[in-house]
C-alpha cells in the first residue's frame, strides 16, 4: 500500500482536465505497423490479431491505432474479412507471403481512416490500405560540391 494522503485529492470538488487524444480527422496518412500480437477474443471461443499502426509523417506523426482482425473465430464471414484486410495490408507493404506478422513491421503505407462513433465513444477506423508514397531506399550519398583544382578561378 502507498501512502498519497499528502496530495490532498478530493474527487467531488477537483476539476478534471481533458486527457488523452482526441480521434485523428478523417483522411488518409503515412503510417507503419510498429506491433503485433495475437489475443483471445472476449468471448474465447477465438483469437484475433492485433496491429499498431504509427503515423510516421504529418501534423499527426507519432499518433497510433490500433485494429484487430478475426483470425480465429466461429463466423466465417468474421475471417473471411479479416484475411481480406490483411491481403491488402500484405499488398500494401509489398509482402506477398508472410509467414509472421513481423515482417509487416516497418514498412510505411498509406491508410484510409473515418471517424465513427460506438457506446458513445468518437473512434477512429482504417478502412483501406495502400501502397506508400515513400521511398523507402535508402539514402544516396550525395557528390561532394567542393570545387577541383580544375574549377577555381585565377
Amino acid at each position: 500500500m502507498t501512502d498519497i494522503s499528502y496530495l490532498g485529492i478530493d474527487a467531488e470538488n477537483e476539476k478534471t482536465e481533458e486527457r488523452g487524444f482526441r480521434p485523428l480527422p478523417a483522411g488518409r496518412y503515412t503510417a507503419a505497423i510498429e506491433e503485433s500480437c495475437i489475443r483471445p477474443t472476449k468471448s474465447g471461443n477465438g483469437r484475433f490479431l492485433e496491429l499498431t499502426f504509427r503515423i510516421i509523417a504529418g501534423e499527426h506523426e507519432g499518433r497510433k491505432l490500433w485494429m484487430r482482425y478475426n483470425i480465429d473465430n466461429p463466423s466465417a464471414t468474421a475471417v473471411k474479412i479479416a484475411k481480406a484486410e490483411l491481403a491488402e495490408i500484405c499488398r500494401a507493404v509489398g509482402v506477398m507471403r508472410p509467414r509472421d506478422s513481423a515482417e509487416l513491421h516497418n514498412i510505411p503505407l498509406m491508410i484510409s481512416v473515418i471517424i465513427y462513433t460506438r457506446d458513445g465513444m468518437v473512434r477512429n477506423k482504417i478502412i483501406g490500405y495502400s501502397r506508400a508514397n515513400v521511398d523507402t531506399r535508402a539514402p544516396q550519398p550525395s557528390t561532394p560540391s567542393t570545387p577541383t583544382g580544375d574549377d577555381i578561378p585565377f
